[in-house]
Formats: structure tokens, sequence, C-alpha cells
């Protein structure tokens, strides 16, 4: 980079270093700005480390530990030789809580590619007739509305519907204690803003949901991978917070047995560690109801629970909530008015209308998702038996590794081919993970028949060895 350009990417960064926290993470944090902003474009080159440093009077380390750290994110490509560039935007990568960046799901929301099946973003297709049903009552309601609709903590209605859906799994909960949100990624976001500091330590499960991780460095926090069932482990780690997906996780389905829940609220009483339990994959379970929260568990009010109903009826149903105790759901209310004054009323009496059909709501889903989960695991095993992983418990995806290569060069290969899938560095902390695909199966049976034969066909170019058998009937 010359003296020109180096100059405008100073005059670019601003005050950069003016914030809390680490130099390292404000620096990080200004760059990420840039790069999802598209100031600073797909392949532009960065300044070397020596010279940014020099440039901006700071240790070389701090310059090396934010580029390390935008790599790990996989906002910029960092070679011996050719230096450090911001990725090109078809490179598989996690970016922004804020909805502007490229990760596979957001890029694909934003810029469906033509002629390619998405294996990207794991959400319900069309929205099932239970959630027509709950609209028109919902329209009822509305008619006999009369205040202004503006209520930033959520409607009466549906803060009470949650409240008795919680004690109904053992968390005595009153309306008080939920907060409505739009969507669970506004209550992560509002969650980390109000929890977090710049430089703030937050421990998760490593594989586990993008956007939370997101979020969390959109707060200029550290993240770092714990596994919550292990006390010692959360215990030797000063945090902040900790996030995690006890029931059906996103990205590989697994669920936490009750010892490990028991566990995990312990250490947080005794450490007075905050958890943010995310159950919006929660009814998904194949063998019926979900198991108590983590929160059932808890002796104090550390756990804070996050749900929606994206997951079980509709992405386009916007709807997601906090449940935790009344002091921080005041609080969070207070910060969401801030934003937004609150959420869309008509969809929040739908979705109290909902829950009041939850088992049938629930019951169609489940079935629906259970043989999308047979078929796909029929046809990997099919199809690409060198692939391993394991069936998921519940969820809408597999967890699936390579036997050779890295899944972000495969990614490029697959969307060659017709499919688009994301690499496994997306939904680690560290972006490790570097051997893993997450797949979902809500494709209608045709369409993801014919996703696992384009993976095939992705295979069998990129590795050069694998041979796609012929088919034949298998017992799953």
């Amino acid at each position: 980079m010359n003296r020109a350009n180096l100059d405008d990417l100073v005059d670019l960064l601003g005050r950069w270093a003016s914030g809390r926290g680490p130099l390292y993470l404000l620096l990080a944090a200004r760059l990420r700005e840039l790069i999802d902003d598209g100031v600073l474009a797909p392949g532009a080159s960065l300044p070397p480390d020596r010279v940014l440093a020099r440039r901006l009077a700071v240790g070389r380390g701090t310059v090396v530990a934010a580029y390390d750290l935008l790599q790990q994110e996989g906002r910029v490509v960092r070679r011996q030789g050719s230096g450090t560039r911001v990725a090109p935007l078809d490179l598989p990568a996690t970016r922004a809580a804020d909805g502007v960046a490229a990760n596979p799901v957001i890029l694909h929301l934003l810029h469906p590619p033509d002629g390619v099946r998405l294996l990207t973003c794991a959400a319900p297709g069309a929205p099932p007739p239970e959630l027509l049903e709950a609209y028109q009552e919902a329209f009822a309601g509305l008619a006999r509305e009369r205040g202004m609709g503006l209520d930033p903590a959520g409607r009466p209605e549906l803060r009470a519907a949650l409240a008795a859906y919680y004690t109904g799994r053992g968390v005595p909960t009153a309306p008080g204690e939920i907060l409505v949100t739009t969507g669970a990624q506004q209550a992560l976001t509002l969650l980390a803003g109000l929890l977090l500091a710049p430089g703030d330590r937050v421990l998760t499960e490593s594989p586990t949901y993008p956007g939370a991780l997101e979020a969390f460095r959109h707060a200029a926090a550290v993240v770092r991978p714990v596994d919550p069932a292990e006390p010692g482990e959360v215990r030797r780690e000063r945090a902040a917070l900790l996030y995690c997906v006890p029931t059906n996780r996103n990205p590989d389905g697994s669920v936490m047995d009750e010892a490990a829940r028991r566990r995990l609220a312990a250490v947080a009483a005794e450490r007075d560690l905050p958890v943010i339990e995310d159950e919006v994959g929660a009814e998904l379970g194949f063998s019926g109801p979900p198991p108590a929260p983590v929160a059932a568990y808890a002796r104090g009010e550390q756990v804070v629970a996050v749900g929606s109903l994206s997951k079980l009826v509709w992405g386009g149903l916007r709807v997601g909530w906090v449940r935790a105790a009344a002091p921080l759901v005041s609080r969070l209310a207070r910060l969401r008015a801030v934003h937004d004054l609150g959420g869309e009323v008509l969809g929040q009496l739908a979705a109290a209308a909902l829950l009041r059909r939850l088992d049938e709501v629930r019951a169609a889903r489940t079935r629906v998702l259970r043989e999308g989960h047979d078929l796909l695991v029929s046809e990997l095993r099919a199809r690409l038996p060198s692939w391993t992983f394991e069936p998921a418990a519940g969820g809408q995806t597999l967890w699936v590794r390579l036997p050779r290569g890295d899944a972000d060069s495969f990614a490029q290969v697959a969307l060659r081919h017709g499919v688009a899938v994301p690499p496994g560095r997306s939904f680690d902390p560290l972006g490790g993970h570097a051997a893993f695909l997450r797949l979902h199966f809500l494709l209608p049976p045709d369409e993801l028949t014919g996703a696992v034969a384009g993976l095939a066909a992705a295979w069998a170019a990129y590795d050069g060895s694998e041979r796609t058998p012929s088919r034949s009937p298998l017992v799953v």
C-alpha cells in the first residue's frame, strides 16, 4: 500500500482508539465497520503490520491481533508473501450482526443467486396453515384495538402467553419477566449491548450459532470456546457471560442432558455468571416436547432465555423474546425503545394465538423435519459415504465432516455445481472446524435429493477420489 492510501486509511479510521477496551479490539471493530460498509472493498490491500503500527503509534502486536481476529471472522485473508487483503464477497464468511454484511446466509438473503439450491439459511420456507389461521384470529383482535399499539416490552397478551409457556416448563414466570423482540437476533443484540463492554470475555460452545458470535463481536467482546457442560472449563475463565444452545443445537442438532444442565446452572450461580440460553430451536425435537430449560435448575437469576417462533413456524414471523428477571427486562425495554418503540402488533397477536396451539403446531412441524432429516441422512450415506456425521436429535441441520481438504474451498466448488453451503468456521469463535459443513434438510424432497447429487458431483470434482455409488436402499 502506498503512502497516499495509508494516509487515506488512517483518515478513515478516525478516532478509533477513543473507546473503552483493548486497543486491538477497538482497531478491529473500526476496520470491521469499514469492511462491512463496503468502504474497504473486497480484495483491497491493507498495510503491513509494522507499517500500520508505526503510523498509528501502537505496538505491532496490536495490529497483528486485530488482523488475526478479522481473519478468524472471515473478513480478511492473510497469506505470507502477499500480505493482508479484504476477503472477497464470494468467500464464505461470517459478518455483521447488524445485517449489513456477507456471511453465506445474509449474502444469499440479500442477493439470491440464480439456479442455486441454498443450504445456507435454515428457516422454514413457507407459512403453514396454522399461521394463516392465527393471523385471522389476530385480525379479529386488532379490530378491538383502541390504543396506540406502541409497547416496547411487547403486547400484554403475548407476554402473558409466554409467561404461561415457561411456567409450564418448570420455570415460574410472570409477564413482567418477558420482553418481546423482533426476532431472537434482536434479543441477542440487545443483551450484548446491555451486558457487555469492549474487551469483555464471552464464553460459547463450539460450534455454535454464528449470529450470536456476531452480536458479541459487534459489542467488541472477546469470544472464547468452552464446553458449558464442564464446570472446570467455565471456572477457569473470567467472563462477563456464557452463551449456549442446550436443546437441538444449531448447527448439529445435539441436546444437552439433564445432568449437564444442572451443572451449568450450579456454576452460573456459584460464579454469578450470566448465561444466555438460546431456545430458538427448543421445540424442534424429534422425540416430543423439549426438556426443561437450564433456567429450571437455576437457584438465582443468572440464566436468561432467548426464544423465537421463526424456526417452529416461519422465518417471516419476526417475533422473539427474552425471559429474564424483571429488572433486566425493564432495562432491555428502555434500550429497545431507543431503537424502534416496539414490535409490529399483528404478528404479536398471531404469535399469542399460535402458543395456544403449540402442541398441534409442534407435531406438524417436527413430522416434516424428521422426514427431511431421514432423507438427507439416507442420501448422504448413499452418495457421499466418506462424509461423516451424527444424526440429529432435533433441529433443522446436520453437522458434516469432510474426510479431506477444507470446507471453505469445497464450498466454492459446490457453488459452481449449483449448491450453496456454509463452511464450518462460520460456526466457530476461533475460526476452526475447517473440515465441517452445516447442511439443512428444509428443501422439498426432490430438491433436497438434487442438492445432495450436486454436492456429490462437486466432491468428485474437488477430491478426485470419490465415486458416486449406484443408488441402493438403506435402512436409516
